[in-house]
């Protein structure tokens, strides 16, 4: 799958007399799957696509804890059955935890709302996360019911479930790179 990414920050959470209670950011993503299905060889590119839109809602709420709120609309160029929705509305949620300076514990969920899709094997995605920081780069360790780590994929696309044991471990190693040398990282 290859994924592009477009984040836009709206407010910055402030303090002081002009305070900013909230950060607010809009993040786009496009999704094209390349493996091609094998029972239906005439679906281009174009059918394997998918948008998604997230408002990021963000609230720091000490300097140990932030959480987020994320309503989430995703379009599906192709669905797998006629009674499901090409438009799919979720709501999800986050918390981060910080254990130490370089530390944190994350919880995510998703809540897909319901009547959109006739599948009874999709569930909720629900992450545990712990990252640890070193300097320029982020190393994440990501437990979930969910095998994607693309939007909308784990978000409309999960069939795992915790209480039946499906448990799936991801790995990343994020790196932010600075256009300019006065940039502040935040």
């Amino acid at each position: 799958t290859f994924d592009g990414y477009l984040k836009c920050k709206l407010v910055r959470q402030t303090e002081g007399l002009h305070e900013t209670p909230l950060s607010l950011s809009l993040l786009g993503t496009i999704s094209n799957y390349t493996q091609k299905y094998s029972d239906k060889p005439y679906l281009n590119a174009s059918y394997r696509t998918a948008y998604t839109a997230h408002l990021l809602i963000a609230r720091k709420l000490s300097s140990h804890l932030s959480m987020q709120l994320v309503p989430t609309y995703i379009h599906y160029n192709l669905v797998p059955t006629a009674e499901d929705k090409n438009d799919v509305f979720a709501l999800g949620g986050g918390v981060r935890m910080k254990i130490t300076k370089r530390m944190s514990i994350n919880a995510e969920y998703n809540y897909l709302l319901p009547n959109q899709l006739v599948s009874t094997e999709i569930h909720n995605s629900f992450s545990l996360g712990w990252d640890i920081e070193t300097g320029g780069h982020v190393f994440q360790l990501v437990f979930s019911n969910s095998q994607s780590m693309i939007e909308s994929q784990y978000i409309g696309q999960t069939t795992g479930s915790w209480g039946k044991g499906d448990i799936f471990f991801g790995f990343n190693i994020s790196r932010n790179f600075n256009l300019s040398k006065h940039a502040k990282n935040g």
